[in-house]
């Protein structure tokens, strides 16, 4: 996606292009649930809904929104596994 984008910290990828509100989030939180403490995911995402849904579900957790990169219409949410 964007060379800022640190390939080697993400563990995970999940990918949920195509997919329309609830699918991203739900299996955004599905995900987090299956990872360890300390684990990075890398969330791939083109439901414009997903930059309001994620950011707001993960400000109710522990887990920390590392980054958001925009790229041609698609979105990636790098979070970092907390609990």
């Amino acid at each position: 996606m964007s060379s800022e984008v640190n390939q080697t910290q993400i563990t995970h990828q999940l990918d949920v292009l195509g997919f329309y509100c609830p699918v991203p989030l739900h299996e955004t939180k599905k995900a987090l649930q299956s990872l360890s403490v300390g684990d990075v995911i890398g969330v791939r995402a083109d439901d414009p809904e997903t930059l309001h849904d994620i950011p707001m579900y993960l400000g109710r957790t522990e887990h920390i929104l590392k980054e958001i990169v925009h790229d041609s219409g698609e979105f990636y949410f790098i979070i970092e596994v907390k609990k």
